[in-house]
């Protein structure tokens, strides 16, 4: 590992400590955080974060699920695999191979951002078969900003500078940087939420996992494959999202055989981070009601 997180000194207060483990599945070891009890809920956070994104969430849902909330390979507390599993598919095998060593079948998935996009390539590959699906501001069609074949390119060449990290980690040390960046999604964080992103973009281990998953990123052959996934999607947007455009969800509509669209008018990407409580209750009407 590169400068990892240290879990004897950066998970001393890390959110919902008591619930987290460590398990070794795929080659590797997972930092993987399981509460509650009932049916299984698998939660996969986006590029970038970790299991601190679903710190307020978690102990909602776990009144009526188990949950189960991994740090993704490279990122926080989770080993940095080899390459191959550092893709689309490649997280999706993996995290299967983690649910097969835990012994949890999930009837409920949730993902956020590019987890969304993880659990949609795990159904669609009958991985998995949850009875809902629900995608957080779901990083499911290709960024209109920059295409694939340039994007990532630029992440692999920027990966393979072993000092990039380490620069992209003490800039984010500087003054306000987190506050911009969280600021720059459309969200706006307590002070709790930003001091964790702050922990984890200023660990150069970290970064370099988030670039490395970058730099892996394809999501051409997911968007072919998308009108097979079947299970029931319930998209929640946040209608100040600046990092997903809010419009691919009605794209989306289009294309999910089953999906339906939530829009939070004063939520950006990170909405489940920034009420967790109304995600739950969404959650609760769309499995209950």
């Amino acid at each position: 590992m590169r400068n990892k997180l240290n879990w004897a000194t950066d998970g001393l207060d890390w959110p919902n400590r008591e619930a987290s483990r460590f398990v070794t599945a795929a080659g590797f070891s997972w930092h993987v955080q399981v509460m509650g009890s009932g049916p299984v809920l698998l939660a996969l956070h986006g590029t970038g974060a970790s299991t601190h994104s679903w710190r307020d969430l978690m102990p909602l849902l776990a009144r009526d699920f188990t949950v189960i909330a991994p740090d993704m390979p490279g990122h926080a507390f989770t080993d940095t695999p080899d390459r191959k599993l550092m893709s689309l598919p490649g997280m999706a095998r993996a995290v299967t191979l983690l649910l097969k060593t835990l012994g949890m079948v999930p009837e409920v998935a949730i993902g956020h951002s590019a987890g969304a996009a993880i659990l949609a390539r795990m159904v669609i590959d009958h991985a998995i078969t949850p009875r809902l699906m629900g995608s957080f501001n779901g990083a499911l069609l290709p960024l209109p900003s920059m295409p694939s074949e340039l994007f990532a390119p630029l992440a692999r060449a920027l990966v393979s500078l072993p000092f990039l990290p380490k620069i992209a980690a003490w800039q984010a040390g500087s003054p306000g940087a987190v506050d911009r960046l969280i600021g720059g999604t459309g969200s706006n964080l307590d002070a709790r939420g930003i001091a964790l992103y702050h922990r984890l973009i200023s660990n150069p281990g970290h970064v370099a996992g988030a670039l490395e998953m970058m730099a892996e990123w394809n999501l051409r052959e997911l968007n072919t494959d998308l009108p097979r996934l079947s299970v029931p999607v319930l998209q929640i947007i946040g209608a100040k999202d600046q990092t997903i455009p809010p419009a691919d969800a009605d794209r989306l509509l289009k294309i999910l055989p089953h999906s339906q669209k939530i829009l939070l008018p004063d939520l950006g990407h990170l909405a489940h981070e920034e009420d967790p409580a109304e995600h739950a209750n969404l959650l609760h009407e769309a499995l209950f009601a």
